[in-house]
């Protein structure tokens, strides 16, 4: 069976621009959103195998939803200056990839989105849609899927009903209970997903629900009257439309060659070096592989699955993990995490005492698949020569302190008293993923090998893989430098990619975003300080 991939472009572009660092080119023109969709749109590319794909945006101006309730939408803000001014070298980058990128005048993308389907269906066509949006879950049957690319979560049938517990053809009576605040389209009054799904599980959709309103008792049973009359106009608010009449047909959106000149030129205006170095050597197919060097190869490979029965195979992104053991190589990374927008820095040590443990190594990882691992303190026989501990902190010393340069890790408290047990000290923690995962998820263990495996699909390496368990474990500082590359590099890719994967949603829910900004974080700086300082007792 042949497969249509579309892509929600608008919804990737808002998440993008309010997920990712604020990166910039040297002119200072803002790229963190054109980075970030491209990035997704690459990474769909190696996971799903399609025949036909497009990326779909919002064409400007009104829709025929505005005519029919002037309010729709009234409550959204007007776009960022620094986003619009992404808006036309996304587009460009989109087209230059290879893929059809289509915005209709008088609809949102989720009706041309849901056109497309519909006639892929028709046709014996599959249709995987990649969103984050939920009004779209409205689109699945058989033959639809949605992916978050974001989140890695992929829903067909089965999938929409256990999360909303509604199906997807109730879908729209579900969020016409309940309103959909972003599209500033009211609900009933005090009616939450708990409750809709209770009268959608005794009466079958909205308008038996309706019918039988004057049987609902309690406070909600008068609001759901109260709102009989607005109901039905919500429910089509709601629905998707899929008869637009489209400029393309779906054979029409085969992928076209990459046009190579013209991403370079892209590549190079964004400043998106990596990407340009791919292109430019495309003849070279180790480099545009991005196969990982000899001397630091991962028993699992750069287009490894996970192995694990329980995870969702998925294609991770390939993998350069080197390790540091000369002047010239750290010279190159500082230079890398100078000019980053956000670096996920993870250390290695003696002990889990955060005052008393000593510092081994540290990892580096600017964006995913990339990483080093800089080895200070590795004791074995035949270990080789490693860059002086005392040597390294001082060369890091200017970009640890600088909180220009943003950081993020997994509980970088602990890695913050590594540090200062050596008279380092480190600003500009951006971001903690441990305390993301706190913030999204109190209930559920936080450890780096379970969201990896939670929200990457990955299984990691644990410790106990690296050095042993019970009688037989060894130090860290044992552990053989090839090995530990891995172990600890792996840790500073995951916490970027997991960053990439929670943060965005944290966003979505500003009373989150709050208590993560405004709470978990400053909090965590007072946390560090208190430890540090202990308490004095009589």
């Amino acid at each position: 069976m042949k497969t249509l991939l579309l892509v929600d472009g608008s919804s990737y572009l808002y998440r993008a621009f309010h997920a990712l660092p604020d990166l910039r080119n040297r002119k200072g023109e803002p790229t963190g959103a054109v980075y970030g969709v491209l990035n997704m749109l690459r990474r769909l590319r190696r996971e799903t195998a399609a025949d036909y794909i497009a990326c779909v945006f919002d064409a400007k101006g009104k829709t025929f939803r505005d005519d029919w309730y002037p309010q729709y939408k009234a409550n959204r803000p007007s776009m960022p200056e620094d986003l619009v001014r992404q808006i036309e070298p996304l587009h460009e980058s989109v087209r230059a990839m290879g893929w059809p990128l289509l915005m209709v005048d008088g609809v949102e993308a989720d009706d041309v989105i849901g056109t497309l389907a519909t006639l892929a269906g028709r046709a014996g066509i599959q249709t995987v849609i990649s969103t984050g949006d939920k009004d779209i879950t409205q689109l699945v049957n058989p033959l639809v899927r949605l992916v978050n690319t974001m989140s890695n979560e992929h829903l067909d049938e089965k999938g929409v009903t256990e999360k909303f517990g509604v199906a997807p053809a109730r879908m729209v009576d579900y969020l016409a209970l309940i309103g959909d605040a972003v599209d500033n389209v009211p609900g009933v009054e005090k009616v939450g997903p708990k409750t809709a799904v209770k009268w959608l599980s005794q009466y079958p959709t909205l308008d038996d629900i309706i019918a039988h309103a004057g049987e609902i008792p309690g406070v909600v049973g008068e609001n759901l009257r109260k709102a009989l009359p607005w109901l039905p106009t919500a429910r089509r608010l709601l629905t998707i439309k899929c008869d637009v009449e489209l400029p393309v047909k779906v054979e029409d959106l085969a992928p076209k060659p990459e046009d190579d000149a013209a991403l370079v030129q892209l590549y190079d205006q964004l400043e998106f070096k990596t990407w340009l170095k791919e292109v430019q050597g495309r003849g070279t197919r180790d480099e545009a592989r991005g196969e990982i060097s000899a001397s630091t190869s991962s028993t699992r490979g750069p287009e490894s699955e996970p192995q694990t029965s329980n995870l969702t195979p998925r294609t991770s992104p390939a993998r350069n993990y080197e390790t540091i053991l000369t002047d010239a190589q750290l010279a190159v990374w500082l230079e890398k995490i100078s000019a980053a927008g956000l670096t996920a820095i993870d250390t290695e040590t003696t002990g889990l005492d955060p005052m008393t443990a000593q510092l081994v190594g540290i990892s580096l990882a600017v964006q995913p698949g990339q990483a080093a691992y800089i080895p200070v303190a590795h004791r074995y026989a035949g270990v080789p020569p490693q860059l002086q501990r005392e040597e390294v902190l001082q060369k890091l010393d200017p970009w640890l302190r600088d909180a220009r340069h943003r950081k993020v890790g997994q509980n970088l408290k602990f890695d913050r008293h590594i540090l200062a047990n050596h008279g380092a000290e480190m600003e500009g923690i951006e971001h903690d993923t441990l305390l993301q995962s706190y913030v999204l998820e109190s209930h559920r263990p936080h450890d780096m090998d379970d969201l990896a495996n939670r929200h990457l699909g990955v299984k990691t390496i644990s410790y106990d893989e690296v050095t042993g368990k019970g009688a037989n474990r060894i130090g860290f500082e044992q552990v053989e430098l090839g090995r530990a590359t891995e172990y600890s590099a792996e840790d500073a890719d995951i916490t970027l990619q997991l960053h990439g994967v929670l943060y965005p949603q944290i966003g979505q829910e500003q009373k989150l975003a709050r208590i993560y900004r405004e709470i978990e974080m400053p909090v965590n700086d007072v946390l560090f300080a208190m430890e540090r300082t202990g308490v004095l007792l009589d």
